[in-house]
Parts: structure tokens; sequence; C-alpha cells
């Protein structure tokens, strides 16, 4: 897919909710995150989820409203909470995170102005935290039967999956992303006969018969497997403030440039510029100027 000469429009499903640290709270959860940030990428974008019929899902809506992203698919429910993660930084900003469960959006249901928005997407988002409970995971079950481009982000979140569900979420995704820790723990458990990062890789990407994947390691950057060839960036140096929503921003940055057209290079290394400037700064979605982006590729 190449949308060069026009706006993506890109869709994305799951946990909204605030991430609650030590002195503040901030609007967060994964496929937020990444909408947000391919919203300040240039793309048209609108988030499926729920929130609570309380003043945290208040102050959510509206703040998602003033950034720009189409809120009438995120339901207010009387019934349950709007979602809160109490976030834990280590000494390196590495963060720890505590769930509240049942939230708001555990009971996402579809109705029809949704299943159309899908249909109509050129991108579907979604992640396996969204799926620990059955309600929720129905409706994305539904929403994976569309033609769409599927770009599963893998988030692993003890005790909130299992892999048995995992790999039903890789079967009909485009893209997967893990991060290192996550690719190796799956094809440990899927009995890889393989050591190296680049073959577990290509080990997964036959199981699961996707073509395309993607996997962070932190400081030391990215590998992509795109259209069959390796591509890799060793990670740009930065004063880490917290890790919280990098790799949401490096996966929104990742999947907007190769949607555009961009080449797998540049694409990837555009990424980690942004989720190396995310990680610099507090919270998951700060906000990063092309200066900075460009500053950091160059190494000036």
């Amino acid at each position: 897919m190449n949308k060069s000469d026009e706006k993506i429009k890109a869709v994305a499903f799951g946990e909204i909710l605030w991430d609650v640290f030590e002195n503040e709270k901030k609007i967060g959860g994964a496929p937020l995150n990444v909408a947000l940030r391919m919203k300040s990428l240039g793309c048209e974008v609108s988030m499926i989820s729920s929130v609570g019929n309380d003043e945290n899902g208040d102050v959510i809506l509206r703040e998602v409203e003033t950034l720009g992203i189409e809120t009438n698919t995120i339901l207010q429910l009387e019934t349950y909470p709007t979602g809160l993660v109490n976030v834990t930084l280590d000494k390196n900003g590495s963060a720890a995170y505590e769930i509240q469960y049942p939230s708001a959006w555990d009971k996402i249901v579809l109705d029809d102005f949704a299943k159309t928005l899908v249909k109509d997407a050129d991108v579907l988002i979604y992640g396996s935290l969204v799926c620990r409970d059955e309600v929720s995971r129905k409706s994305l079950e539904l929403l994976l039967q569309n033609e769409v481009y599927k770009v599963f982000d893998v988030n692993l979140r003890k005790p909130h999956y299992s892999y048995e569900v995992l790999e039903k979420l890789m079967i009909p995704a485009n893209f997967i992303k893990f991060n290192d820790e996550e690719i190796e723990e799956i094809a440990a458990v899927w009995k890889s006969p393989f050591t190296s990062l680049e073959e577990n890789i290509q080990f997964i990407a036959l199981r699961t018969n996707t073509s395309s994947i993607c996997v962070t390691k932190g400081k030391d950057g990215a590998l992509l497997l795109w259209e069959g060839k390796l591509y890799k960036n060793k990670g740009y140096a930065v004063r880490v403030a917290d890790t919280v929503g990098a790799g949401d921003s490096f996966l929104a940055s990742l999947i907007t440039s190769l949607l555009a057209g961009k080449s797998p290079q540049m694409a990837i290394d555009f990424a980690c510029a942004v989720g190396a400037l995310v990680a610099a700064s507090s919270g998951a979605n700060p906000k990063i100027s092309s200066v900075e982006i460009e500053k950091l590729i160059s190494g000036n």
C-alpha cells in the first residue's frame, strides 16, 4: 500500500486510560498513544474504545478531542470505570505497570458506525492487552474479518495474556511488532530451535504467515523484516526520562512512513529517532518537532 498522495486513514482499537505516576496522571493506553502520534504525523485517526461515565472519562474525551482524534466511537459506560494504570519507574526510567481490572475498555462493544469506520480505513492498529476480557476480544475478532491492513502490537503485560490468544491475533495480521523480550518469550514457548533475533523473526514470520515483523531493542534500536529483507537501526543515544509510550510512538512513526511509501531504511531510522525522543521526555505523548528528529538522525 502506498498512500503518499493522500491522508492515511487509521483506526486504533483498544485501551484508553490514565497512566498514574507518583505525582501526576496522563492519558495513555498503547493504542491511543499510537493514534495520537499518527495524528501528529498527518494521518486521519479514529479510536474505538470505552471509558466510564465518570469524571476521568469526561476529561479523557475532552483531551482526546482537543488533540484531533475522533471520539464518537469512544463510548461511555455506566457500569465500568475509566481505566487506571499505576506506573512505577525504576532508576533507569523503565516502567512497571499495575493495570486495574475490570475497566471500561475491557467491555468495548461495536456499533454500526465503528464497523463501517474499520471497513473504510487503510489500517487497523490493535494490541494484545485489550483481549484479556472476552467482551473486547470478541469485538476485535469481528473487526479482524475486514480486508483492512492489520497491525498487531504485541504488548505482554503479565498476567493479562495467553499464548493461544496471541497466536490467534498474529494469524490475521499483516504486520507484527514485538520488543526483543516479547519475541524471545514467544519463540521459546513455540519451541523455536533458533537463538538469534534474526532467525526468530523468520521463524515467527513462517509460523504466522506474516510477511512484515518489527522488533524493538530499546536503546539498541530495532530490526525490521519487510518484503523478505531485514533492515536495522542501532539506536540513538539519549538521556532517558521514562520509557512510557516510546514503543508506541516508534510503531506509529514506522507504520505511517511505510504506508506513505518511504523506504524501509528511512522508515526505521525515523521511527527509532521518534521513539528515542519520546523516551527522553516525560510521559507517552510529548510534542516532538521535525527539527529534533532530523538532528538526531543526522547526528548533529
